[in-house]
């Protein structure tokens, strides 16, 4: 029996665009590393609609959140001007391992390629510049050991990527040995294992809260939000009694 497609929150609609909220571990289209999947948002898109839908942008498969379509090639190639010109604001929202600081991370990074779905790629290529803001907005202290810890701190943070990696944002909270919680490719494995043990969390703490761009056919400013997904709303609110002044 076939699994039925899930129907994904729609953020906003008209005859150009359509944006949704994308669950975490939903791939955003058909992909060869992950050739088991059956299902994915563009696809569920399509089908919720009745009409083909153009990919203007990605999240990864564990992110949740803003997943923006257009639904003409026309509305794709602006929109992607857009991408490129760097004037589509995105904003993040992640909890981190331990506590940091506001900071600008600076930090170009190499491409890393897929044997599979990479394999036709320049293997070869330099290092591409990679900038990310962010800002703390909550660090929280749980009074349980982790590893050789006497305790679990976290930052909860807004991220405001300026170039758009692969993988950037995880990447580069790695690089400044806070990484994302329940990251499993670039995070700690033993803080990971402690997120599903002690509250039951067991994804990527990592959200695309927010995307502010120009409407590419009205030229009206669009800002499209989406809200925490319930496993992470529930999760800070375990976390809220142990918040740092």
């Amino acid at each position: 029996m076939t699994e039925a497609a899930p129907i994904l929150p729609i953020i906003y609609q008209d005859e150009y665009l359509i944006a949704v909220n994308k669950p975490s571990g939903l791939l955003v289209h058909r992909s060869m590393i992950d050739r088991h999947e059956t299902q994915f948002a563009m696809q569920i898109v399509r089908d919720m609609i009745g009409q083909h839908v153009y990919t203007v942008h990605r999240l990864d498969k564990p992110t949740c959140g803003v997943l923006v379509f257009a639904l003409s090639s026309e509305v794709a190639r602006l929109l992607n001007e857009q991408f490129t010109a760097k004037t589509i604001q995105k904003t993040y929202h992640a909890l981190l391992r331990g506590w940091t600081h506001d900071q600008h991370i600076d930090y170009a990074l190499k491409e890393k390629l897929d044997k599979i779905a990479d394999k036709h790629a320049q293997q070869d290529k330099p290092a591409q510049s990679a900038q990310t803001d962010m800002t703390v907005l909550q660090t929280y202290t749980y009074p349980e050991p982790v590893g050789r810890y006497p305790a679990a701190r976290f930052s909860w943070v807004e991220l405001n990527p300026a170039t758009g990696r692969k993988h950037q944002l995880r990447r580069h909270m790695a690089h400044i040995r806070h990484p994302i919680m329940g990251d499993t490719t670039h995070g700690d494995g033993k803080q990971n294992k402690f997120m599903r043990q002690t509250f039951k969390y067991n994804h990527l703490a990592l959200i695309n809260s927010k995307m502010i761009f120009e409407h590419p056919i009205t030229q009206q400013q669009l800002e499209l939000s989406a809200p925490l997904s319930d496993d992470l709303t529930q999760l800070l609110a375990i976390l809220k009694p142990y918040q740092c002044e």
